[in-house]
Parts: C-alpha cells; sequence; structure tokens
C-alpha cells in the first residue's frame, strides 16, 4: 500500500510542469483590484469594440492601466509602465489609439495582443507587455493581478 502511494505521490510531482515563461526583471507583479464601470464617463469608450483607456490611479498596477475592449465581451489589461526598462520618469507608456508607446525609446506596443510591435533585431532579449486578469461582469470590467 505505502509502494502504491509512493508512486502515486512521484507521479503528482512530477506531473507538474513549468510553463517556460520567463518574468520580465523590471516590473514587479503587485496585487491590486479595480473596478471599472462602463456607466461612468471615463470608462464609457469601452463599450465599442477596440477602444482603450488609460486608467491612471494610486494603487492600480505600476504606473497605472490600459484596458481595451477587444469584442464579444473579452476585455484586455496591461500595465502601464514600459516592460523594457526599470520605471522612471519616462517609463509611463502614453495611449494613441490601440497602441502604447513607451517616450523612452519609441517602442510601440499592441493593445490587443501585448506585442512589442517594432522589436529591435538585435539579438537582446525584450519583453512584451505585462498582462493583468481583466473579466467583465454585468457593465464592470475588473481589473486585478
Amino acid at each position: 500500500m505505502i509502494r502504491k502511494l509512493s508512486i502515486l505521490f512521484l507521479l503528482i510531482i512530477t506531473a507538474c510542469s513549468n510553463d517556460g515563461t520567463i518574468r520580465n526583471p523590471y516590473l514587479q507583479e503587485i496585487n491590486f483590484r479595480f473596478d471599472a464601470n462602463l456607466n461612468l464617463p471615463s470608462y464609457n469608450p469601452l463599450t465599442n469594440t477596440g477602444s482603450a483607456v488609460f486608467v491612471k490611479s494610486d494603487g492600480v498596477g505600476t504606473r497605472g492601466v490600459f484596458i481595451i475592449n477587444a469584442g464579444f465581451d473579452q476585455f484586455r489589461a496591461f500595465e502601464a509602465s514600459c516592460p523594457n526598462h526599470a520605471p522612471n520618469e519616462c517609463s509611463t507608456m502614453s495611449l494613441n489609439g490601440q497602441v502604447a508607446t513607451c517616450s523612452c525609446e519609441e517602442y510601440e506596443y499592441s493593445l490587443f495582443t501585448g506585442q512589442l510591435l517594432n522589436r529591435p533585431d538585435d539579438g537582446k532579449r525584450y519583453y512584451d507587455m505585462l498582462e493583468y486578469r481583466a473579466r467583465f461582469s454585468g457593465n464592470t470590467v475588473i481589473v486585478s493581478n
């Protein structure tokens, strides 16, 4: 009986796997929760597919959060601090339609995917945007980490 339990335990432990995600060394993953009520004027643009807003509130992300309506009641939320250097005076990205731009190096990121759009081809490691959980409930987008 103990032998069977030992084998079962060993199988459970070896079945766990690392998903291969490489952590971004520049951004901390802080815990927060933010509710964006789409009835409020500042978040009302999110009622339209493809529209995005910048949320700059204390305790929401490191430098704020971008939220985009990806369609079919699906929303995505990303950290507003550029993921390719430590937060500093120029690292808060600006919103331009469906693209976030870092003024430090002019890196551009898609708010639909979080991917760096103009990735340099210099062999260095570049990071995509840090994504947060976004859930749509009622008429509210709940962003959390």
